[in-house]
């Protein structure tokens, strides 16, 4: 994708370390699980995730580019609320830990509407998500 300061010539060359850190997760870790709605998630949670929201009728996005200058993608966007899902998988990996704290603080950077997943929530998406999504006033059946 060629974006508007490629072809003014004001990018350097250099890839952006972030943007690396990001193309590295997503390449170590290719999406290979289907979910009900098509979409093809990385994990077994999120196949969870992205099920209950499709049950659900919670209309969503998966991997969506936030819209800030930063190259990051959230797990999943809820355009209904404005609201960005991530959930945090590998929680006792330092490098993962240490790429969640970067998007955590650009998540409070901008000011977005952000849901947090772990494990624990995820084995009970029927009573978190519903008082979750409440939050920003999206209501489930």
């Amino acid at each position: 994708m060629t974006t508007i300061q490629e072809i003014q010539g004001t990018q350097s060359a250099s890839p952006d370390e972030k943007s690396s850190e990001q193309d590295d997760f997503r390449s170590k870790f290719p999406p290979t699980h289907r979910a009900t709605d098509g979409h093809v998630v990385r994990s077994k949670a999120e196949l969870l995730i992205d099920n209950w929201l499709y049950v659900a009728g919670v209309v969503h996005a998966y991997e969506r580019r936030l819209p800030i200058e930063e190259d990051l993608y959230c797990d999943f966007y809820l355009p209904s609320g404005k609201v960005y899902i991530e959930y945090w998988g590998l929680e006792n990996d330092p490098r993962y830990a240490a790429r969640k704290a970067t998007k955590l603080a650009i998540y409070e950077k901008h000011g977005l509407n952000l849901i947090q997943l772990t494990d624990a929530e995820v084995q009970n998406l029927d009573d978190v998500m519903p008082r979750l999504l409440l939050k920003y006033d999206i209501r489930v059946d």
